[in-house]
């Protein structure tokens, strides 16, 4: 199967300065998108993120290595009829009304009339604008200007929509609508790329990411498999414990227990530990409800791994 995105050996460097000195943004990035996938793209601000999408969108040109859509060039112009693209910043001519704007970029498309008419229509509901259409872009909040700039990246029905921190500087409704939007798109088939620093969106979103510190990849995979691994402590929900029990487990929990109503949360270090306060609990006949694994969060994996490493 080709791969919506696919980078080898990317690598993009600046001229900066008087002397033109040669700033490195972007080193030796090897990174795959997979076909219907939400992949989260993850960094501090500065870790060249944006660089990124710039050079997969063919809007900068690589220092050396290359970008492959689709399994072709990413200069190839036919191929970036299947590409959608919202940028960080967008700008929109403010004195246009929301429809005059989408006409605008379907025009640039190639969309006929009429079916620049039934798809901006569909687009404006599909982002929840039908509402504000015919309002100057002057009026729009910064949410509604980004689901306008998501409708213009969705206007030739792309097969792949790349989204530079599209949650950026909104309300916690903004970025909800914005998160539904890309949950109905990935459930269109859709491959959806999309940068962030906001760890939560990408965490609730993503089948897999990739961790972006000072230009290096520094980690990349699926979600799951990135935390499974490192348990930071298990937690056993208990009732009808025994009096003077709790103080018997005592050398076995790792933090003080916790009351919960009538019930009892018991936290120990790891499985061996658990076992033998399973079976102490099990032996004073105290009601076991749960045994929870607490895993490192994608926040706590993130800050791990983002201590810039020297720069590339």
């Amino acid at each position: 199967m080709v791969s919506p995105v696919e980078t080898q050996g990317l690598t993009k460097e600046f001229r900066v300065g008087f002397w033109g000195k040669r700033v490195r943004v972007l080193s030796d990035l090897n990174l795959e998108v997979r076909e219907g996938e939400v992949f989260g793209y993850l960094g501090p601000n500065g870790a060249g993120k944006t660089t990124t999408l710039k050079l997969i969108t063919g809007l900068l040109k690589p220092t050396s290595g290359s970008v492959r859509i689709f399994g072709r060039d990413c200069w190839d112009f036919s191929i970036k009829r299947k590409v959608g693209f919202l940028p960080e910043n967008p700008y929109f001519y403010e004195y246009l009304t929301g429809r005059e704007l989408l006409n605008f970029y379907g025009q640039l498309v190639g969309l006929r009339p009429g079916e620049r008419r039934e798809t901006i229509e569909r687009l404006a509901k599909h982002v929840h604008l039908s509402a504000a259409l015919d309002l100057p872009l002057r009026k729009y909040s910064k949410g509604m200007l980004q689901r306008i700039g998501l409708a213009q990246a969705l206007l030739n029905d792309p097969d792949l929509i790349l989204l530079d921190e599209p949650m950026s500087g909104l309300d916690p409704i903004g970025r909800r609508e914005i998160r539904d939007l890309i949950i109905e798109l990935k459930g269109q088939g859709k491959t959806v790329f999309f940068s962030s620093h906001i760890i939560p969106d990408v965490e609730l979103l993503c089948d897999r990411v990739g961790i972006l510190v000072g230009g290096c990849l520094v980690a990349q995979g699926p979600v799951d498999q990135m935390l499974e691994a490192r348990i930071e402590s298990i937690e056993v929900t208990v009732s009808r414990v025994p009096p003077g029990l709790v103080e018997e487990l005592d050398h076995w929990l790792v933090s003080p227990p916790v009351t919960k109503g009538e019930r009892l949360v018991l936290t120990v270090k790891d499985e061996g530990t658990l076992a033998e306060l399973l079976t102490r609990l099990i032996e004073a006949k105290a009601a076991i409800h749960a045994a929870a694994p607490q895993r490192e969060s994608l926040e706590e994996y993130f800050l791990r791994h983002a201590q810039p490493r020297g720069g590339p």
